[in-house]
């Protein structure tokens, strides 16, 4: 058995974090101690393992929900697991599209910077323009980073 602290030390996973899958049931209560401890057993500690690897990989909560309820079904069909990842690939693939334009909109604002004054700086001049008119393209803004728990 282990406490949260434990637990989150051997999982990477903070105490709060902890507490907070708890609270939206991805990950199960724990028993508690006389002492009103909460405790853990290593199968707390597998799911935890899970959980936070699919959020590395930029997974949201609602798929880890549903990859979950997949793992403790041995016998289910992994379609749903398949159409989950490859949602989550044509999400990285687009953004690592827009980063690719991001990087070539930078490299030619920079190559285009006559190192001068201020006043005659290209790349000043380029992110002040609020209609993108001096942009190679208008397509370059990154994606909004996934939201991730405490």
């Amino acid at each position: 058995m282990f406490t949260i602290g434990k637990l989150a030390v051997q999982t990477g996973v903070k105490v709060q974090t902890v507490r907070y899958y708890e609270d939206i049931g991805l990950m199960p209560k724990a028993e508690r101690s006389a002492g009103n401890q909460r405790l853990y057993t290593q199968t707390h500690a597998d799911r935890l393992g899970f959980i936070r690897h699919a959020r590395e990989l930029g997974f949201p909560l609602d798929a880890i929900r549903t990859l979950l309820a997949l793992s403790d079904d041995p016998d289910a069909s992994c379609a749903d697991a398949d159409k989950i990842a490859r949602t989550r690939l044509a999400e990285v693939e687009s953004r690592i599209a827009r980063l690719e334009t991001l990087k070539t909109e930078l490299i030619r604002m920079i190559a285009q910077c006559a190192h001068g004054t201020t006043a005659d700086c290209r790349i000043i001049e380029v992110l002040a323009a609020a209609d993108h008119a001096f942009c190679a393209t208008s397509d370059h803004q990154p994606a909004a980073a996934p939201k991730l728990v405490p």
